[in-house]
Order: C-alpha cells, then sequence, then structure tokens
C-alpha cells in the first residue's frame, strides 16, 4: 500500500545526516487562513484511539516544525494536515501492537533519530551561546565591505543594434559607433546644464527607468551588469558620466548617493552569519577532547586540513 498523505517531515530513515545544520526547507505552503479566536489550550480537538491531543500539545506539536511546515499546519491547510497527524499516529500504535518497535533494527534507528536531534539541539545551543570574537567580526567586517555599499543613480541608455532587449518601434537601430557618438551629445547638453531627468524620459532607451526621469533607486554591488556597477561606484556623486558601455549600449550616470553601512550597523547582522562557523569550531574542539578513533584502512584517509584563510562568507 503506497502512503502517500504523511508529509515529508514525518519521514524518519537512517539516510539523515548525523551532522547539524539548517531545517531543509520545504515545498509545502499555503495561503494563511483568516485570525480566528485563540483556542483554550485544554480543549481536545483530536482523538485517535486512545490518544486524545488538546489545542495546547498541537500547538507545541506545531511550534517544533519546521517554519515551512508551520504555515500548513495553521493555515488553510490545517485539516490536511491533521489528516496526515492521524495516519501518522494510527501507523505508530499499529507498528507497537504488532511489536515492531522491538526489533533491534527500528530500535537501532529510533537511537538514531534520538541522538540526531540531540546533536541538532546542542549545535543550536551552541550557536545561540556562542560569543562571535570582536576582531572576528571587524575582519569579516573589511573583507566583505563592499557587501554593504550601496548607490542611488540615474541614467540614460542610449542602446546600439544588438542588445538583448528590443528597440523601441520606430526607432531606428543605432552601430556602436552611432550610439556612441549620440550618447557623447547627451553628455555634452547636460554639462552644459540640460535637465537630467527630462533627457532622460525622451532619450533613454531603458523605458522602464526613463518614465521615473532615469531613476533607478538604491542598488547593492551584484545587482548591475559589472561596467555599469564599476563606473556607478566609482563615481563621485552629482558627476555626470562619460558614456559606459555594456552589452545594453552606452549608459549616462548620474550617481545621488553612495552609502556604506557602517560595522556599528551591521554588527549583529555579521554576528549572526558567523555564528555557525564560530559553533563549528567549538565542535572541532570538542572532538579534539574527545576519544576518537578511525580505522583508516576501512573509512580511508583522513581529508586534508583546510588551509587557514578570510572568515567564512555569509550564508
Amino acid at each position: 500500500m503506497a502512503i502517500t498523505a504523511v508529509p515529508a517531515l514525518f519521514a524518519q530513515n537512517t539516510s539523515m545526516p548525523v551532522a547539524p545544520g539548517p531545517k531543509a526547507a520545504g515545498a509545502m505552503s499555503a495561503p494563511a487562513a483568516p485570525a480566528e479566536a485563540p483556542t483554550d489550550p485544554n480543549k481536545v480537538i483530536l482523538t485517535i484511539g486512545t490518544e486524545k491531543i488538546t489545542a495546547g500539545q498541537y500547538e507545541a506539536l506545531v511550534d517544533a516544525l519546521p517554519a515551512q511546515y508551520q504555515s500548513v499546519a495553521r493555515g488553510a491547510r490545517k485539516r490536511e494536515f491533521a489528516e496526515s497527524i492521524v495516519q501518522l499516529k494510527l501507523l505508530a500504535q499499529g507498528a507497537e501492537a504488532a511489536g515492531l518497535d522491538k526489533s533491534s533494527k527500528i530500535q537501532q534507528q529510533l537511537r538514531f533519530q534520538r541522538e540526531n536531534m540531540l546533536a541538532q539541539a546542542m549545535f543550536e545551543n551552541l550557536q545561540q551561546g556562542t560569543k562571535v570574537d570582536d576582531a572576528l567580526v571587524k575582519m569579516y567586517y573589511d573583507s566583505h565591505k563592499n557587501d554593504y555599499e550601496s548607490v542611488k543613480a540615474k541614467h540614460i541608455l542610449i542602446r546600439m543594434k544588438g542588445a538583448p532587449m528590443p528597440g523601441a518601434e520606430g526607432k531606428p537601430e543605432l552601430t556602436e559607433e552611432q550610439a556612441l557618438a549620440k550618447a557623447k551629445e547627451i553628455v555634452a547638453k547636460l554639462k552644459a546644464g540640460g535637465d537630467f531627468g527630462a533627457l532622460a524620459k525622451s532619450e533613454s532607451d531603458d523605458s522602464g527607468s526613463a518614465a521615473q526621469g532615469g531613476d533607478l533607486g538604491e542598488f547593492h554591488r551584484g545587482m548591475m551588469v559589472p561596467p555599469f556597477e564599476e563606473a556607478a561606484f566609482a563615481q563621485k556623486v552629482g558627476e555626470i558620466s562619460e558614456p559606459v558601455k555594456s552589452p545594453f549600449g552606452f549608459h549616462i550616470i548620474i550617481v545621488q548617493e553612495h552609502n556604506t553601512k557602517q560595522l556599528a550597523d551591521v554588527r549583529a547582522e555579521i554576528e549572526k552569519a558567523l555564528r555557525p562557523e564560530v559553533a563549528k569550531k567549538e565542535v572541532e574542539a570538542i572532538r579534539a577532547r574527545s576519544n576518537v578513533t578511525m580505522d583508516d584502512g576501512f573509512f580511508g584517509p583522513p581529508a586534508p586540513a583546510a588551509a587557514p584563510g578570510a572568515p567564512p562568507a555569509a550564508k
């Protein structure tokens, strides 16, 4: 008999990794149900054989689930989720009645799952209780400072033939040389006092930003094509750029703001990013203090140690 109603979160097997880590994302999702009046936590809401589950027990069960399942268990598919619990409980009760829980194989799997859950709980406890060294936070900030930069800018795009986006209907296709010449003309007009917003509306081939006077809003590194990004982040505020070539054509850029978040502003974010790595170091220290031996003939030789380097990137 194929069991299809039991959701993946209840599928327990020995392929589950021992090493603690983030809970896997699931595909289950559902729209949130309308807000309801709170239920008496002592009210029995589900009876399965002789087992009774109260509203409080159900909420505690849901709280223990990964976030992606909590929305299902409390949302529009609440009953469907409850049916999965019913099937799970009935099968588990049947397994106990049949004495399957006494088999050595099941006992071993239960011990493994218990240890895996305890390992995850311990790893989370290490993360919560770990203090990230100030020097490590500073080192991470210094090596990732670009991640905390943002630019607010406007641009005018002169499209050239072969650009990845289609040209406006009725507009002539410009060669690279023609597009560059037109871009230079616009730069000259701007430096002579021309209105950037007005010229963007009339001349820019980026229809999305042209309607906003060329306004691109605020963006971070990695959000724009490399030539545009390099020019924008290197440019002085208020300066009109010379034409910047990209696969789309030639851009004329004016940077309105260039901001970099200070360490104090992102300390909590960096500590959160580093805490799992610091906890892993503590796990390694625990292992080093413990009596662990491995048969190299059976498991193979140990992997070479990782070379020391910069602090780990945020996950």
